[in-house]
C-alpha cells in the first residue's frame, strides 16, 4: 500500500497539461529586473551601482544576514539602476535593472556538458560553496540552503528527504527535470548528503508519475543508500512535515524544525541546483518553470534566466488568451494572482498559470454551515473556521492559542468549503499579524 501522510489532505484535479513537455530554452530577454529578495530572511545587499557592467554569474547582491542568500547576475550587460520593482507578491522591493549585451558568462563556470560524478569537498567546503551560489529552496519556500545544511547544537540529520512529489496541480516542472536531469539529481542528492554527514537518503514521488519513478529506480542502483518511495497522490504533500510524516511517519511538532526529528527536507530542483554549484561552479541564475492553463495554445517547461519578465514566458506559450481572468504566479492552490504581466522570475517562481475569467471568478460567500470539512482537510490539524473568525473579531490571542502560525497557506480548507469562505485570505492575514504581535514580544 502507497504511504502519505496521515491528517487532512485532498486530491483536487491534477490537470497536469505540460506533463510529458521536453524542456525549452527560453530567449534572453531585452532586460532582466533581478530582485534582491528573493529568499527567506534578509534581502541581499546590492554589490553594483549603475553603469557597472557584469557577466553572467557576476555576484551583484551580498546575503544580508545568516538567514540570507546571495544574488547573481543571470545575464551579462549593464546595470542600469538600483530601484523598487514589483513581486509577486504584490509589494515594492529593491531590485537591480540590466539591460542585456550578449551573453558572456564568468570564466570560473563550468558550461562543459560532461557529468562530474566525484566530489572531494568537505562538508564545511561544500556548504560554502552552496551559500555563494545563492542556492535557496525551489519548491517555493526559498529558504536558503546553507542555513539547512547546519543543524543547530544538539541536532543531527539522521535522513535526507527529497520533495519529488510535486503535489500542485498543473506544475510539471520538477517532473521535466527529473526526466532530463536525473543523473545530475542523483549526485546533488549525494553531495548533500555529504555536507550533512548522513548515510540514508529517501526521494519521494507521487505515484502519478510512473515513469519518474523508474527512471530513478534505475539510476540509483549504483549510488549507496538512496532510495526511491512511491507516495500516494495527495496534495499538500509536498509540505515538510506532510512528507516528513508520509516517509518516516514523524511528526514535527508545534514551532519546531523538520531537523527536530533527525530530517532534512530538500526539493528536487535545489538537489539539481547544488550540482551545478558545486560541480560546475554555476550560482542560481535560472530555474524551470511551468507555464500553463486550459486556455493556453503551449503549455510549456522553460529554462528561465532570474529576472525575466513574467509576459515573456506567457508569449512562448502562446500568448495571454483573449478571456484571460487572472495570473497566478505558482499553481492554483497556494499561488498567488500577479498584479502584473511584468513581474519578474525569481528562484522561487516554479509556475505561471493562466485562468480564464470564468474560472477565476469567485462565487458568492454564505455563513458557515459548520459542517467540519475544512477541520477534515487541514493537513495541520487545524480549525480554519475559528481561525477565520479569530481574524475577522481581531481576537488575536485567540488565534496564537489555536496555533495559526503553523497554517501552511495550503488552501484545502477553502477549497473543500461547500459556502465558498475565503479562509485562507483571512488565515493569512491573522498569521502575518501574529507573527508581528509574537516578533514584537520577543524583541
Amino acid at each position: 500500500m502507497l504511504r502519505t501522510f496521515r491528517i487532512g489532505g485532498i486530491h483536487p484535479p491534477e490537470s497536469k497539461l505540460s506533463s510529458g513537455k521536453k524542456i525549452s530554452l527560453l530567449d534572453i530577454p531585452e532586460q532582466v529586473i533581478i530582485p534582491l529578495a528573493q529568499h527567506i530572511g534578509a534581502p541581499a545587499q546590492a554589490v553594483v551601482k549603475k553603469g557597472d557592467v557584469v557577466k553572467t554569474g557576476t555576484l551583484i547582491g551580498k546575503a544580508g544576514g545568516f538567514v540570507s542568500a546571495n544574488i547573481h547576475s543571470s545575464v551579462s550587460g549593464k546595470v542600469t539602476k538600483i530601484d523598487n520593482t514589483l513581486d509577486a507578491s504584490g509589494y515594492k522591493r529593491p531590485a537591480v535593472f540590466i539591460d542585456v549585451e550578449g551573453d558572456e558568462w564568468k570564466e570560473s563556470i563550468d558550461r562543459n556538458g560532461k557529468l562530474i560524478k566525484e566530489c572531494n569537498l568537505s562538508s564545511k567546503e561544500i556548504i560554502n560553496k552552496i551559500a555563494e551560489a545563492g542556492i535557496a529552496g525551489m519548491g517555493g519556500a526559498t529558504f536558503p540552503t546553507q542555513v539547512k545544511l547546519m543543524p543547530p547544537p544538539g541536532n543531527k540529520a539522521e535522513l535526507l528527504i527529497i520533495n519529488a512529489a510535486e503535489c500542485e496541480p498543473y506544475l510539471t516542472s520538477d517532473h521535466s527535470l527529473m526526466m532530463e536531469k536525473g543523473e545530475e539529481i542523483i549526485i546533488g542528492i549525494s553531495i548533500l548528503m555529504k555536507a550533512i554527514d548522513t548515510k540514508r537518503a529517501v526521494i519521494g514521488i507521487e505515484h502519478n508519475k510512473p515513469d519518474a519513478i523508474t527512471h530513478f529506480n534505475n539510476l540509483v542502483k549504483g549510488y549507496a543508500n538512496v532510495e526511491v518511495m512511491p507516495l500516494k497522490s495527495r496534495y499538500p504533500q509536498g509540505g515538510e512535515k506532510q512528507l516528513i510524516d508520509a516517509v518516516v511517519r514523524r511528526q514535527v511538532r508545534s514551532g519546531a524544525l523538520p531537523i527536530s526529528v533527525g530530517a532534512v527536507v530538500q526539493n528536487v530542483g535545489t538537489a539539481f541546483a547544488v550540482y551545478e554549484a558545486v560541480q560546475k561552479n554555476k550560482p542560481l541564475i535560472e530555474r524551470v518553470v511551468t507555464v500553463t492553463g486550459k486556455s493556453l495554445s503551449n503549455p510549456s517547461n522553460l529554462l528561465v534566466r532570474i529576472g525575466t519578465p513574467v509576459r515573456n514566458l506567457i508569449d512562448a506559450a502562446g500568448g495571454l488568451p483573449e478571456h484571460a481572468g487572472k495570473i497566478i504566479g505558482g499553481g492554483p492552490m497556494m499561488g498567488k494572482a500577479l498584479i502584473s504581466a511584468d513581474v519578474p522570475v525569481t528562484k522561487g517562481s516554479s509556475g505561471i498559470l493562466i485562468l480564464s475569467c470564468e474560472e477565476a471568478i469567485r462565487r458568492p460567500m454564505y455563513d458557515c454551515i459548520r459542517c467540519a470539512k475544512c477541520v477534515n482537510v487541514c493537513p495541520m490539524g487545524l480549525n480554519p473556521t475559528l481561525l477565520m473568525d479569530a481574524t475577522d473579531f481581531k481576537d488575536w490571542e485567540l488565534a496564537e492559542k489555536n496555533y495559526i502560525v503553523d497554517c501552511i497557506e495550503c488552501g484545502s480548507c477553502s477549497y473543500t468549503c461547500p459556502a465558498n469562505r475565503v479562509l485562507l485570505d483571512y488565515i493569512r492575514l491573522g498569521k502575518g499579524k501574529v507573527m508581528g504581535i509574537i516578533r514584537a514580544r520577543k524583541s
